[in-house]
């Protein structure tokens, strides 16, 4: 028992000298200002709609996300994105713009075995439980906000 003992403690010691330290700070900001690059860009989309195409604030948002994911599709189509994404870790993948590359990529890798079942098939196996799970929250939430409401809350 007291040779086990010793074996996995030296083997923790031998581990933790060759353990690669991960620069966790500089990545939060990496992903940070790339993230908050993303929703600038948003952001520029959505006054762009208001001033030119007479949107409100509230019916640009729809027309903003599509195009983020138009732009989104042409930068992984063109193998931009994950480029990007390396270098930014977290903070490519947290905006619409990482749901939009996961969905497009696996379009784009499965294009071989044909529109409906390569292209259609696979790439809705990450969007169908993001979107159950959205849809899950945003029920859970409205039940909570209508408790809240009747009790006689906020």
């Amino acid at each position: 028992m007291v040779q086990h003992v010793q074996t996995k403690d030296a083997y923790q010691d031998v581990q933790q000298k060759h353990e690669i330290k991960r620069p966790v700070v500089k990545n939060c900001i990496k992903a940070f200002l790339i993230g908050g690059l993303i929703c600038l860009i948003g952001q520029i989309i959505t006054t762009f709609y208001i001033y030119f195409f007479d949107f409100t604030e509230y019916t640009a948002g729809n027309p903003t996300v599509a195009t983020l994911i138009f732009i989104t599709m042409l930068l992984t189509g063109f193998g931009l994105y994950e480029k990007i994404a390396q270098f930014s870790g977290a903070g490519t993948a947290v905006p619409v713009t990482g749901f939009g590359n996961a969905v497009i990529s696996s379009a784009i890798e499965h294009r071989s075995e044909g529109f409906v079942l390569g292209v259609g098939s696979n790439m809705l196996k990450l969007a169908g439980p993001v979107i159950v799970y959205g849809v899950f929250a945003a029920f859970v939430i409205a039940i909570i906000k209508t408790i809240i409401l009747t009790i006689g809350g906020i």
